[in-house]
């Protein structure tokens, strides 16, 4: 056997592992938005995005930015940030703050209804609808979630997920 032959081989294999990796990647699916739309109760519909993130702390939270109608009248755009009960308590007094990548920022204000009010401590609810309102393009953001007798917790928001958020927005579900 000469180096040559072995050569030729070797570009052969991987020549074929390549197209055989190629053509596996190619039929996987590109990240799937989860948008599902939910009819809670006659005339009430709610359109929600949820995925589980960790912080830059590593804890765990599930991050849900739903709309809601009733009776085909917008109720309103929020996102839920819902942490592990008992490990995390959200500030209710202070907005949530999203960073853009170039460094504006939005606070998003804490939802003042009778069903927010009822939410664990481990659970903030703010009103997305201010950075709904600005928001054209999918991109990466920063969320700061105010936290009890710590620092706030702070975590990456990747463009499929602002993509989800911009699904919600647009949906004509009610």
């Amino acid at each position: 056997m000469s180096w040559q032959w072995i050569r030729r081989q070797g570009r052969i294999w991987f020549g074929l592992g390549l197209l055989v990796l190629t053509l596996w990647l190619g039929g996987m699916p590109i990240a799937q938005a989860s948008v599902h739309v939910y009819r809670e109760r006659p005339g009430q519909v709610t359109v929600r995005s949820r995925l589980s993130l960790r912080d830059f702390s590593d804890r765990a939270w599930q991050v849900i930015a739903f709309k809601r109608t009733q009776d085909s009248i917008l109720q309103g755009y929020y996102l839920r940030l819902v942490g592990f009960p008992g490990a995390v308590e959200v500030d209710r007094q202070r907005p949530a703050t999203v960073i853009a990548p170039t460094g504006q920022s939005r606070q998003l204000p804490w939802i003042v209804d009778p069903q927010a009010k009822t939410l664990p401590p481990n659970v903030g609810q703010f009103d997305l609808a201010p950075l709904l309102s600005e928001l054209e393009q999918s991109l990466p953001l920063a969320v700061q979630l105010p936290l009890v007798n710590t620092e706030p917790a702070e975590m990456a928001i990747a463009p499929f997920i602002v993509e989800e958020w911009l699904q919600v927005k647009r949906s004509d579900e009610s």
